[in-house]
């Protein structure tokens, strides 16, 4: 009797990690956690659409796989993606996979969180859609960011950050600056440490507002003036 053909290890282990996204429940909460937010069990069963007790069990095994780290406070157990590289492995597959012709809307408001979230939403820590492709181009047609061999801030691009007043800082192995494919534009969008502090620095400054409970950010008028005096930017 010959002997079964020998399993390879990594195959096995990939095969396993790539089980945790093939469910759609799953990936309607690692798509809901994109926003960069901690969500309670009971929120993301609603956002699934599923009983508690099962979105629990989905939410046990993407901790118990790594991609998902879980937070309590009192009777409330609160679940996040674990780091910036699980929302890039989410943010990649999701962009591979989305269709280029988007599926109709169902209904009106569904039109108008669609269309809101074309215009600009955060992608985990980052900024995304027409907003951030536009502030991506700008800021690469001023020399603040290369292209052309991969995603890298210039030293002028360094200093730019600095007159801001934005510290950048790298914690672990996250690039400073990184390509991430939008998923409604079909162009990269600047991530990485750099995505993420230029982003909180819009928030912050009320540069952009969050929109409802989704992911999406519009544009405030303080906004639009600081784009257009820092990046030449006139309109989004």
């Amino acid at each position: 009797m010959k002997p079964g053909p020998e399993k390879h290890p990594i195959a096995s282990a990939l095969a396993s990690f790539a089980s945790l996204v093939a469910d759609e429940t799953r990936a309607a909460c690692l798509l809901a956690l994109l926003d960069g937010r901690a969500w309670t069990a009971g929120e993301l069963a609603r956002h699934a659409g599923v009983a508690a007790s099962t979105a629990s069990e989905h939410l046990g095994k993407l901790v118990a796989g790594g991609l998902l780290a879980e937070e309590r406070q009192g009777r409330h157990r609160y679940v996040r993606l674990a780091d910036a590289r699980a929302a890039q492995l989410v943010e990649d597959l999701a962009a591979h996979v989305t269709p280029g012709t988007p599926a109709r809307p169902r209904t009106l408001r569904e039109a108008g969180a669609g269309s809101a979230m074309a215009r600009g939403r955060t992608c985990y820590d980052h900024l995304a859609g027409r907003l951030g492709i536009t502030i991506t181009a700008a800021m690469t047609a001023r020399g603040l960011l290369r292209q052309d061999t991969g995603f890298a801030l210039t030293d002028q691009g360094m200093a730019w950050f600095g007159e801001l007043g934005i510290e950048l800082t790298r914690t672990g192995r996250r690039p400073l600056a990184r390509a991430c494919l939008d998923w409604t534009e079909r162009r990269p969008h600047l991530a990485g440490a750099a995505g993420a502090a230029l982003c909180r620095h819009a928030l912050e400054t009320g540069w952009c507002e969050r929109i409802g409970s989704e992911r999406a950010v519009r544009l405030t008028p303080a906004g639009s003036r600081a784009l257009a005096e820092r990046l030449g930017i006139e309109d989004v």
